[in-house]
């Protein structure tokens, strides 16, 4: 049996349906879209004021096309073309109550034609709103990850990159250093941010955002995947180095040989796809000075000193660990500061010493001075005893200064002998002289 040749009505759903398919668009959204503009072609067209409330129903199946005009049921008419009376709706049909709707059908001959001349330019414009919608919303799920673009070409600086169903473009500043751009290269690229836009979703991308390295580390290492490993923190300075802080909730599972991976294929794909970037992997650590320490690697640290104020610390390295500290034009503290959180001092031993010795107070201890008043609390007491042992015995303290005055007398009378005798007889004097003078 042959089959029935197409009608209008069957190519207006077919179209529909194909439309759909080929936009990614939902059939029934299609259906009100197309059901919406033919009430406004219908209000154009047919009513002198545009005010009455109509209602335009396309049969899923068939195409066929219907218009209905609304009038809701109320005690008192106000308005004949929008409003009925409930005399006369129960007369149409006797289960209508006020605030209903009766529906009246007003189909114009040749509506459907008349009808898709001033509905297609609706139809086509609704249709681009909704592909706009629909690709903001795949982009916007997303945002944050990583999609593979082509390059399609260069102006002035720009990268102009095919998505697939849309185009973005890489500027300079999301550029890697170094990289260069050819046509028809497939280039990965971190999405930052999806926004509305009416001529479609404006998609930001990146090549050197941290995010980039993280979504490579979480595609490469299973561990990571599947959350067994950790990312904690990561800085970079695309094109160069890029330090990742990383930690296992598995004690059984090392965080930083998961990442590096079976002789270092792992680590080395990430390498390649950031075209020899170098990538230090560090093992976090809660502890602010261990943290800090493993942040600070290849460099060997002796001590982290956490200072006071802010988040600000003062690390001792080695003498001939300094320069290694703090890396080629300064990279490897400012990248371990941006890792850390922390404000990174690095001072050599020699440095430290030197500070140490110069801050260091100097103190010239000085003799203990006689504490005078002591000495006259003792002379008190012992003034004092002396009064009550006289009180008790007068006639023994008399005794003992007359002995002392006697003792005194005796030493007297003893040096005035001694002093005679030291003085030369006068007879003894005198033959002396006389013995000079005979000589």
């Amino acid at each position: 049996m042959a089959k029935a040749p197409a009608t209008k009505k069957d190519e207006v759903i077919l179209a529909l349906k194909a439309i759909a398919e080929e936009k990614g668009i939902k059939e029934e959204m299609l259906f009100e879209t197309l059901e919406d503009a033919m009430i406004a072609a219908y209000k154009k067209n047919y009513l002198s004021t545009g005010s009455q409330n109509v209602r335009v129903n396309i049969d899923r199946e068939t195409g066929e096309i219907k218009v209905y005009a609304l009038r809701q049921v109320v005690e008192d008419v106000l308005d004949d073309q929008n409003e009925i009376s409930i005399e006369e709706a129960k007369e149409i049909n006797p289960s209508y109550e006020p605030l209903d709707f009766v529906e009246n059908e007003v189909t114009p001959a040749n509506f459907a034609r008349v009808a898709a001349q001033s509905a297609k330019q609706i139809v086509t414009q609704r249709i681009k709103e909704a592909e706009r919608s629909i690709l903001y919303s795949q982009y916007q799920e997303k945002e944050f990850d990583v999609i593979t673009g082509t390059v399609q070409r260069k102006e002035k600086g720009n990268i102009y990159i095919d998505l697939g169903k849309t185009e973005t473009v890489l500027p300079p500043s999301e550029q890697i250093p170094g990289e260069s751009y050819e046509f028809n290269d497939k280039i990965l690229l971190y999405i930052v941010e999806v926004k509305q836009n009416p001529k479609g979703p404006m998609i930001a991308v990146s090549r050197t955002h941290p995010g980039l390295v993280k979504r490579l580390f979480e595609k490469e290492v299973p561990e990571i995947y599947d959350g067994i490993v950790e990312i904690k923190a990561i800085s970079r300075e695309a094109g160069s180095r890029t330090k990742i802080a990383v930690h296992s909730n598995d004690p059984e599972v090392e965080p930083m040989g998961a990442c590096v991976g079976p002789r270092g294929i792992r680590v080395q794909n990430i390498v390649n796809e950031l075209r020899n970037e170098k990538i230090d992997i560090i093992k976090w650590s809660k502890d602010p000075g261990e943290f800090i320490a493993n942040a600070l690697s290849p460099s060997k640290v002796i001590d982290v000193i956490i200072m006071d104020e802010g988040n600000s610390c003062k690390v001792i390295v080695e003498d001939n660990q300094l320069s290694l500290a703090i890396g080629k034009e300064g990279q490897n503290v400012r990248l371990a500061a941006k890792l850390t959180g922390w404000k990174i001092d690095i001072k050599s031993k020699k440095q430290y010493d030197a500070e140490v010795l110069e801050n260091e107070p100097w103190t010239i201890e000085k003799p203990a001075k006689k504490d005078d008043s002591l000495v006259e609390d003792a002379l008190a007491v012992e003034e004092e005893l002396s009064l009550e042992v006289a009180n008790e015995n007068p006639e023994v303290v008399l005794d003992e200064l007359e002995s002392e005055d006697e003792v005194v007398m005796t030493l007297d009378q003893d040096e005035t002998e001694d002093n005679e005798l030291d003085q030369p007889d006068e007879k003894e004097l005198t033959e002396d002289s006389s013995l000079e003078e005979n000589l």
